[in-house]
C-alpha cells in the first residue's frame, strides 16, 4: 500500500518519521509542513495544493492532525468509496487513529488498526459491521481482489448481515475460514455469489467476480499502445472476458522495453512481467507452436506460454492474432479467505 503521511507540527514530524521507519506493511512517503520538516520528507506550504496533487496518486493518506483539517482539505476531491484512497487521521501525540474515508474497500479500517498497534494508539473504527463484529462484504471483496458488480447490492448485503445476522454464500471457488454469519448455501434472503456466470441464487444477490486473469501479449517491434489496446480488447470481448478481471500482463524479456506495451500496461495500472525464452519453453502446457516465432525469439509461442507462466493456471483464451499483436489469457487459481486483510 503506497501511503502518504502528512504532518504539520514538530511532534507530527517525529511521529511520521517513526511510522515510516517501522511500518513494514506499507510503502511510505512523508510530507511535512515546511516549518517542521527534515531531509527525509517533502516540504509543503499549502495543504490544499498538496492534497490536490497527491489524492489520486496514493493508495492511502495518513493525516497527523485534527480530523477537521483533514476533512476540509479532502472535501473537494471525494468521489466514491470505490475509487477514493483510504484516509486515516491521527493526533500528533499518537493517541487515537480514526479512519475517515474508504474504511472497507480502501482498507482504512484495517490500516487504522495496524497503525494504532504500531504507535500504541487506540483505533476508533465506526462502521456498523466492524463495531458489531460482523462480516463485511465490502472488506471481503477488497481483501480477496473481487470485483463488486453492483454497489446497491453490496449495501443491501451489508444491511442484511446487520438485520438478519447472516448472509448466504454460493461460490465457484474454494473458500476457507468462513465466519459464523456467512451461511454456505441458498437458504437466506440475501447472499453472495462468487463466480463469472450471470447467476442470482438469492432474492438479493451480491455478485463478486475474481480479478484473476493474466494476459500474455506478443507484438511486432514498434507497435503502438492504441493498436495493442484494440487487438487485446477485441480478443477479450470475443472470449467473454472483461478487462477489469485482468490482474497481470506478461511477455518475453525481449519486449521488456517495448514502449507501446509499457504504455498499455500503464494505462491499466498493471506492471509488465517478463520471462526469458528458456523460462517460457520450460513452461508445461499444450501451446500453439510457430517455428518462425522460435527463430526470432527463441520461444515457439510468447503469449500463451507467458500467460500460463505468470498465472500458474490454465489457458482460458488461446492465442489470437491481429495487426501484429498476439494475445492469450490464463486464469490464476483462487482460494477465498474470509480472514484475509488488505494490508
Amino acid at each position: 500500500m503506497r501511503t502518504a503521511i502528512i504532518s504539520f507540527t514538530e511532534k507530527g514530524r517525529a511521529l511520521s518519521a517513526q511510522i515510516a521507519e517501522n511500518a513494514d506493511f506499507m510503502e511510505c512517503e512523508r510530507f511535512c509542513f515546511h516549518k517542521h520538516s527534515d531531509t527525509s520528507a517533502v516540504d509543503f506550504y499549502s495543504l490544499s495544493e498538496l492534497v490536490s496533487d497527491i489524492f489520486k496518486r496514493y493508495d492511502a493518506l495518513i493525516f497527523l492532525c485534527a480530523c477537521g483539517i483533514a476533512v476540509r482539505s479532502l472535501a473537494p476531491h471525494i468521489v466514491s468509496k470505490t475509487t477514493d484512497p483510504a484516509v486515516v487521521a491521527a493526533d500528533d501525540f499518537g493517541r487515537f487513529v480514526i479512519p475517515l474515508l474508504s474504511g472497507h474497500m480502501g482498507g482504512a479500517n484495517e490500516l487504522s488498526r495496524r497503525l494504532a498497534e504500531l504507535i500504541g494508539a487506540q483505533a476508533a473504527v465506526t462502521t456498523a459491521t466492524d463495531t458489531g463484529g460482523h462480516f463485511s462484504p465490502d472488506s471481503f471483496a477488497a481483501a480477496n481482489d473481487l470485483i463488486i458488480t453492483d454497489m446497491s447490492a453490496a449495501k443491501a448485503a451489508a444491511a442484511s448481515v446487520l438485520e438478519d445476522g447472516r448472509i448466504g454464500l454460493v461460490s465457484d471457488y474454494s473458500c476457507i475460514n468462513i465466519p459464523e454469519d456467512v451461511f454456505p448455501g441458498t437458504g437466506t434472503r440475501a447472499g453472495i455469489y462468487v463466480g463469472t456466470e450471470d447467476k442470482t441464487p438469492f432474492p438479493v444477490t451480491l455478485r463478486l467476480i475474481p480479478r484473476n486473469v493474466v494476459l500474455g501479449i506478443g507484438c511486432k517491434r514498434g507497435t503502438d499502445s492504441k493498436t495493442i489496446e484494440q487487438a487485446v480488447s477485441a480478443a477479450l470481448k470475443k472470449s467473454g472476458i472483461d478487462m477489469e478481471r485482468v490482474c497481470g500482463i506478461a511477455t518475453i524479456d525481449l519486449k521488456k522495453n517495448e514502449q507501446g506495451l509499457l504504455d498499455f500496461c500503464k494505462k491499466h495500472g498493471l506492471e509488465l512481467q517478463t520471462f526469458s525464452a528458456d523460462e517460457l519453453m520450460s513452461t508445461e502446457g499444450d501451446f500453439c507452436s510457430s517455428e518462425f516465432v522460435r527463430s526470432v525469439t527463441g520461444a515457439d509461442n510468447v503469449c500463451e506460454r507467458s500467460a500460463v507462466k505468470l498465472s500458474g493456471g490454465a489457458l482460458i483464451m488461446c492465442k489470437t492474432s491481429s495487426e501484429g499483436v498476439t494475445a492469450a489469457a490464463a486464469e490464476k487459481a483462487v482460494i477465498l479467505d474470509f480472514e484475509r486483510k488488505m494490508l
